[in-house]
């Protein structure tokens, strides 16, 4: 590891996309993290420190060094080489935002680095570039539950807290790419069916906001943007759809493009449901996983007098 040379380290939330119907828009930062330790080198180096991690290419190939190196390129500054130190207990191609995470760190390296003193607005902006949607990249950015828009020119999110409630992920032990997973999704959608697709996930925002989870709970099962076409590739979804209402989940929807699935309780409940989940599905990985109110964090490590500084968001204005 990196010891007194240690520049900086990088810490990125996991994140669960859509909660049903607000395909493409709505996300939320969860607890499973991807670090990096990151410090000038005469080369390029990325040392993954998880198993899942030494698949990826260890120079300035590995995605994250890709997406830095490009964030630097767009503001005219030159980054240069580091050794990084990676480890992740966010899933692969599991629908809890890895890739998004990866694109953020790649962001957050470049600023550190090269000092662009990038606001939380651009940010989000070239990770909803990248990812190609805001759910996900806002999440990882900002923290907490976030609705976002985005165009090639400007992405407009919000975040907020989102209390009492805890989040049950039931993670399958096998992968699902997010290209197989769209390429199930209709090309279009009839002018009458968008308008109700919309009201139902516009009727989420507001039920999750105001409490109401019985409602939230509702619209997440009456989503017509995607669940009903990826249902077919996550045959496991209406079994634990079923088990999570039995166990007292208010709400239950497809993580990201899947395959894990999310379940929403009462924080009184979540560890019953957890049980049971557990219990009913022993060959899925089903964990607790606290909602992240942070978001991407920089911590600036000053070797020769002991102190650090670190940077979080929050939540947005």
């Amino acid at each position: 590891m990196i010891a007194e040379e240690k520049m900086f380290s990088i810490r990125v939330p996991a994140s669960t996309a859509n909660l049903g119907p607000g395909f493409d828009s709505v996300g939320l930062a969860l607890g499973l993290y991807l670090h990096l330790d990151a410090a000038p080198s005469p080369k390029w180096e990325v040392i993954a420190l998880s198993d899942e991690l030494k698949q990826f290419p260890n120079d300035e190939q590995n995605y994250i060094v890709k997406v830095a190196k490009k964030t630097a390129a767009y503001y005219g500054k030159n980054l240069p080489p580091h050794v990084i130190y990676v480890s992740s207990d966010i899933p692969l191609a599991r629908g809890l935002g890895s890739s998004a995470s990866a694109i953020v760190a790649g962001i957050e390296l470049a600023d550190a680095a090269c000092g662009l003193g990038l606001t939380i607005q651009e940010k989000t902006h070239h990770a909803s570039l990248l990812e190609g949607h805001p759910d996900n990249a806002g999440a990882s950015v900002l923290g907490g539950l976030v609705v976002g828009k985005h165009t090639e020119k400007h992405t407009d999110i919000l975040s907020f807290t989102l209390e009492e409630v805890k989040v049950i992920a039931v993670i399958p032990d096998y992968e699902l790419l997010t290209e197989k997973s769209r390429d199930v999704l209709p090309a279009g959608v009839a002018f009458g069916e968008a308008v109700s697709a919309s009201a139902v996930s516009n009727v989420l925002v507001a039920a999750l906001l105001s409490k109401n989870w019985q409602l939230a709970g509702k619209m997440m099962k009456e989503d017509r943007f995607h669940q009903p076409y990826r249902t077919a590739l996550i045959p496991h979804f209406p079994e634990i759809e079923k088990a999570a209402e039995q166990a007292g989940a208010f709400g239950v929807a497809i993580s990201g493009a899947g395959p894990t699935v999310v379940c929403f309780t009462k924080s009184e409940l979540a560890v019953q449901a957890c049980e049971h989940l557990s219990s009913v599905f022993p060959q899925f990985t089903v964990k607790i996983v606290d909602i992240d109110y942070q978001g991407s964090v920089v911590t600036h490590h000053k070797g020769d007098t002991g102190k650090e500084k670190s940077t979080a968001k929050g939540m947005a204005e």
